[in-house]
Parts: structure tokens; sequence; C-alpha cells
């Protein structure tokens, strides 16, 4: 089992370096020491996550009844208070008599190897962690002397304008979902769609962890990917087990390995919960959750109606019925769904004799499409004729392609494998003599002669 944990941990490590190596993720702020829970996305971090987000947005596009939504990060704070994030919304905190050093009182059980519930009460997590008290270590001391568990809110501030001569404080958004809530009646009046009909958002959402860990798995500012569907009560558990399938579905045509990806059905459901589960992927660090799939019920709405007195009840003309609509709910991070593209494409084999590193992505959500590459950068003429017969062309095609003449030609190869860039097109003397390319494919290493005129043809089916 050691074993197998410092394989694993060597993997992630891999990645993280492999990520800021080439441009896909930096850490926040390092020139200032770093930002615990932060980060910045370079150049093809950048072309991955817009790949991962039109994906989903050509999913949810792909359902006649769906609409889109874009709502505002700040909201008024009886958001937040309706929907129970002021009073509920917390993780259990628990600091260091030594050092000082903030920890989740969860993850410290874990990593003693004891089971918590992340959902305990306070007073259970508080029993639990009195019991394993000579067994628990400071991660960055080694003490055992903590103090009492608290519940601390997940909920991030911030100081917005000015009321009565003082600045006021405003949440920022711990989720998207709430303001897809309070623009459901928005969207319904709009008279495009009616019962039953999805409202999709992608956006970003802060929380305030404690002890934010596993690079992009667990972040204090990150960008989810939500899906509300509103439907009448009758139907709700039939959707909610269609979108189960769709949602797995889908990973699985992203090219995901589905040995990696399960089920995950909650053991203890929130209170106002009809159904849930997470679609779980195996991560170098374990079975994790990536898509949470819940049944709500009405209870969001239930509860914006009570706290601004607007009636979101639904009138069906037909059948004369007058109804609050349940909701299922699709959501996912966009970060999680990066850093699992990114393990399940992580590979080391060997090409002949040479050993490589290889991002072995799905074309479509590859960063760079082809990398293009006259064969000695040295010699005008195939810097010209690489340049504007097949550079220009395929980058106003596909927009993600790449010039690359740094190094020879097996530099660029194992460089480009690193990236993830599915073929390599090379310009070399026997193209000026009858118009055709190598192209290297990324995963085989195999090369085959194409006509410059088949390019785009070629790359479009084989993206597609």
């Amino acid at each position: 089992m050691l074993n197998k944990n410092k394989k694993n941990n060597d993997l992630m490590e891999k990645i993280v370096s492999l990520c800021k190596r080439r441009g896909f993720v930096f850490p926040g702020s390092e020139i200032y020491g770093g930002f615990a829970g932060t980060y910045d996305w370079g150049h093809l971090g950048v072309a991955l996550k817009r790949n991962v987000t039109d994906a989903w947005n050509k999913a949810m596009q792909n359902h006649r009844n769906m609409t889109f939504l874009d709502s505002s990060i700040f909201t008024s704070g009886k958001v937040w208070e309706a929907s129970g994030h002021v009073s509920n919304f917390s993780d259990p905190l628990v600091i260091c008599n030594i050092c000082k050093e903030k920890s989740r009182a969860d993850h410290l059980l874990e990593n003693a190897g004891v089971k918590a519930d992340e959902k305990l009460s306070e007073l259970n997590i508080n029993k639990i962690f009195d019991e394993n008290r000579g067994t628990i270590k400071c991660p960055k001391c080694g003490g055992k002397d903590f103090g009492k568990v608290q519940a601390s809110n997940l909920l991030a501030t911030s100081n917005l304008g000015m009321l009565d001569g003082k600045e006021n404080q405003v949440y920022l958004r711990g989720e998207t979902a709430q303001g897809i809530y309070i623009n459901y009646k928005n969207v319904l009046d709009t008279g495009f769609v009616s019962i039953p009909f999805g409202i999709a958002q992608i956006g970003k959402a802060f929380r305030n962890e404690i002890s934010p860990r596993q690079f992009l798995f667990r972040k204090r500012e990150f960008e989810q990917m939500e899906m509300q569907y509103f439907c009448h009560p009758s139907e709700a558990i039939k959707n909610y087990e269609i979108w189960k399938e769709e949602r797995m579905e889908y990973y699985k045509k992203m090219g995901i390995n589905p040995k990696k990806l399960r089920f995950k059905p909650h053991e203890n459901l929130v209170f106002y919960a009809k159904a849930a589960c997470d679609i779980e992927y195996e991560f170098p660090f374990g079975w994790s959750e990536l898509e949470g799939v819940h049944y709500r019920g009405d209870y969001d709405l239930t509860q914006h109606q009570k706290f601004s007195s607007v009636d979101m009840q639904f009138y069906d003309e037909e059948t004369k019925e007058k109804y609050i609509p349940h909701i299922v709910e699709t959501s996912v991070g966009v970060d999680r769904t990066v850093l699992m593209v990114l393990c399940d494409a992580y590979c080391e084999d060997k090409i002949g004799k040479n050993e490589r590193i290889v991002l072995k992505l799905n074309p479509k959500l590859s960063p760079i499409v082809c990398a293009v590459s006259p064969l000695l950068k040295n010699k005008p003429e195939l810097v010209e004729y690489a340049n504007t017969k097949v550079y220009a062309p395929l980058k106003a095609e596909f927009g993600r392609v790449i010039w690359d003449d740094n190094g020879n030609i097996g530099k660029r190869y194992r460089r480009q494998d690193e990236i993830g860039t599915p073929f390599c097109i090379v310009i070399d003397f026997d193209t000026l003599a009858d118009d055709t390319v190598t192209v290297r494919d990324r995963d085989t290493a195999k090369q085959e002669r194409i006509k410059v005129e088949n390019l785009k043809k070629y790359i479009k089916e084989k993206i597609n």
C-alpha cells in the first residue's frame, strides 16, 4: 500500500510539474511566495479549459429546452440567507495550539486513517476528533495539541460600496446555482420555454477553504458548470435517472477511461434532497467527486419564495394546475474536469529505446491541434513554404495551430508530445518537389506523407 501511495503521489507531482513547465497552470502569486488555493492559467491551460467548457456547452445545447444564463457574482445577502449558506455552509476547523496552523478536522482524521463523514455535525466530529487526538498530527509542525473543532463558514466575503457611511459587506457566490434559481421566473417569463426546461451556466464561485489541496481539485476560486432542470414533481425522479446516465455517458464520449469512472450514491442525504449521487473519478489521490447529480425537490424555489415574497409557482394552462417545479441539478467544476482530463491522458512510454512523456488527450480537447515545422529553420525556402502553404491556411481553419522550429525534430516531437498535440507536420526538401508533408501521429509515432491540399480534410476527419 505504501508503494502504491508513493507511486500515486509521484504521478501527481509529475502532472503538477508538467503543468508549470509547459504553460498549463502556474501557482498563484508565485513571485511573492504563493497564495494557497489559487492558480493562474497559462496559455495552454486557457486553451484546454476553453475546450472543456465548449464541450459542456455543446452537450447542453443539444437539448431543445435548454437555456443559458450568466448571473452576477455579487448578489443580495438575502440570497444566501434564503439558500441556507449563511447558517449551514461550513467546514470543521481546528487550530494547532503549537504553530497555530489551521486545518480541516475531517482531513486530519482522514490522514490519521480515521473515517469521518464530512457532513457530521460539529458535536459528532468533535467527539470523534477527541477520541483520536493521540493519533492526529499537525501537517505543519507534527504536534498533537489541538483546540476545539469549530464550524468555519465557507462563504467568502468582500466589501462593496457604502451603506450609511460604512462599507457594505457582501458575499461572493459560493455556487452558481443560486443565480439560476433567482432568475428562474425571469427566464420563464420571456416566453421561450415552459416546464420542463433547463438553465445552464458556467461561472466563477468562491469558497473560504480552510485547507485547499490536491492541486486543481480543491481551490478557493474556481469555475463551475451547472445545470438546473425544472420539471413537474411527478416527472422529477425519472429526469434524475435520465440526467445521471447522460452525464456519465458524456465523460465516456470525451474519451475518459470508463474503468476510472463510477457512480456513488449519497448515503446521508441533506434534509431537502430526494436523491443524490456523485460521478467519481479515480484520481492519483483516490476516488473523488467529479460531478454531482441531485434531485433537490422544491426546496430552493420555496425558500426564495419565502424570503423574497415573489410567487415561484408555475401555472399550467392545459391542466390548470399550479405548482412549484422540482429541480434536478448537475454540477461539475471546470478545474476538476481539467485535472481529470490531464490525469487520464498522462502517459510515460517508449518510442524505440527513447522514453517520453505524452498527454494522450482527446484531439477535441487538445490545446493545440497540430504543430507545423520546417525541417531546418535556416533554410529560407523551407520556412517560406511552411509558413505560407501550411501554417497560415491551417491556422485560419483551426486556430489551435502552433509554429515550432526550436531544436531538432526529435526535441520538437518530445515537446509536442508533452502538451498533447495530436499531429506534427514537417516540411522538408521533398515537399518542395511534390507538395507532400510528413504527418506524425502523437500516440503511435507513425509517420505518413500527405498532400498539402489534403491536410485540412485529414485533420478534420481525425479530430471529429
